[in-house]
């Protein structure tokens, strides 16, 4: 079954664009496709192919039955069909793409521009810290600098403990250089600092008037850092003794946490900007991640944003806490999204999604009307699972239950499959299922998320994938998501 509408408006021939569907999601495919095509400016046609449920096709299954009319330009198919596309370009000579998962999606899949393809690109320096390093064996000082590394760390900071001198800084230094890692040290121990840029470290945290007259025998980059950060006091005197002897250094403040002069610390970056226009700047961010309760991923993104206003190409963070524990793969996120942002003189938003991580963006619905209309439509006795206005929904056949609470949907879903057997028993396997599943459903509307059954919670950039292990069940089964693909 196809339709078309008309591919000239306003004397200029637009895009014609032929969906495929299957005979659930037809009715849902049309309405969102009609509200967005006049506002997308494009025409089109749609192909309802002899399937109930859209997910189930595959490439070579859709090739054998597709027939899209000659001005289609091109073919977009179920998002959840999976696969190479190759068969259906062969058999249309057109080219196909999936939709979204989703097909209420369609208005941003088709209303977001893409990024360029410059988008990923940055240029600031992630420094990762591995805070204590004399209390930890190598091993686990190795392991670490190799998933922060993994994670987007650029610089591995060796951090020294203050008050003694570390005999295996050295030792330390040269086997994560072997391990093909850079590496800084955080001491402001002249001893400690020599033994680790003798073993190869380039850069050392940090340098002020109690130890800067040692930077001259370093031959390696220094942070440059206040005597008494509150008034800046001494940094222009190091700043001016370091340049005398060609040291190469960049400026760090000091970030203050909040409660102790966040603002001023704040200022304080921006009077060194000023007054230091030219020179490379650092930012420790750990101070406002690690000592701050919250989640740790819009600080960083708000900071490196003031980074890449203010031209300052490097930070140095932190991951102890368990709220700021995945803080390296945030910036190397956030350093990408803020790069394109100013670079590109656009808002930072819907652009990387890996950093919306606790809630998301508006919830999808259905609506209560429609899933009537599905429980009136389909046939078998399998379960659909909706979170909406506040309620757990489960559709079948002739049935759609909803309650607040998951605990009572459930009791009501057993005592209407009470006494029954064959494919309408609910059997243990069956309502660990559910159990599951509604779990997902209950929390999603808690957080305000998005649920879709049988894929797991989008956390963004900790998202795990759900692996289904129904697989086994009958052919139909209850959790295959109708209403979800286009």
């Amino acid at each position: 079954m196809r339709d078309g509408v008309s591919a000239l408006v306003h004397g200029m021939e637009k895009e014609q664009i032929h969906f495929v569907t299957g005979r659930l999601a037809e009715r849902a495919l049309r309405q969102v496709v009609a509200e967005t095509a006049p506002r997308a400016g494009f025409d089109y046609s749609v192909d309802v192919l002899g399937i109930t449920v859209a997910a189930l096709m595959t490439p070579e299954w859709i090739a054998r039955r597709i027939s899209p009319p000659a001005a289609a330009g091109r073919i977009i198919i179920p998002g959840y069909c999976a696969g190479d596309l190759s068969p259906i370009e062969r058999a249309t000579g057109k080219p196909v793409e999936r939709g979204p998962h989703d097909l209420k999606r369609l208005p941003e899949f088709f209303g977001k521009a893409p990024p360029t393809d410059d988008y990923g690109a940055h240029d600031i320096e992630i420094i990762a810290e591995i805070n204590h390093c004399p209390r930890k064996p190598l091993a686990e000082i190795l392991h670490m600098a190799t998933v922060m590394a993994a994670d987007g760390a650029d610089v591995i900071d060796v951090g020294c403990d203050p008050g003694e001198t570390w005999s295996r800084v050295g030792e330390t230094v040269r086997a994560l250089r072997e391990q093909g890692h850079r590496v800084s040290v955080d001491s402001m121990n002249p001893s400690e600092v020599d033994a680790a840029v003798r073993s190869g470290a380039e850069l050392v945290l940090s340098v002020n008037a109690t130890n800067r007259q040692s930077a001259g025998d370093w031959g390696c980059e220094v942070v440059a850092i206040p005597d008494d950060p509150a008034q800046l006091c001494g940094l222009d005197r190091t700043v001016e003794y370091l340049d005398a002897l060609r040291i190469p250094f960049r400026i760090d403040p000091v970030l203050e946490p909040i409660g102790f002069g966040l603002a001023k610390s704040l200022s304080r970056y921006f009077k060194v900007r000023r007054r230091y226009p030219e020179a490379p700047m650092m930012m420790g961010i750990g101070n406002l991640t690690e000592l701050t309760d919250v989640d740790s991923a819009g600080i960083n993104v708000l900071l490196l944003g003031i980074c890449q206003e203010t031209d300052i190409k490097s930070v140095l963070t932190t991951q102890v806490i368990n709220w700021a524990r995945t803080s390296i793969a945030e910036c190397h996120l956030a350093r990408r999204l803020v790069y394109y942002a100013c670079r590109q003189h656009v808002l930072p938003k819907h652009l990387e999604p890996g950093l919306v991580m606790l809630r998301g963006p508006e919830p999808l619905a259905i609506g209560a009307a429609e899933m009537d209309r599905l429980a009136a439509t389909i046939k078998d006795h399998n379960f659909r699972i909706f979170a909406e206005d506040g309620r757990v929904h489960i559709v079948s056949a002739s049935m759609h239950l909803h309650d607040e609470d998951p605990f009572q949907l459930f009791h009501r879903v057993l005592q209407s499959r009470a006494g029954r057997t064959g494919p309408a028993a609910i059997d243990p396997q069956h309502a660990f299922y559910l159990g599951y599943e509604m779990c997902k459903a209950a929390v999603a509307l808690q957080l305000g998320k998005t649920y879709a059954q049988d894929e797991a919670l989008d956390w963004g950039m900790l998202t795990v994938a759900e692996q289904c292990h129904l697989a086994g069940r009958d052919s139909d089964d209850a959790h295959e998501p109708d209403q979800r693909g286009t």
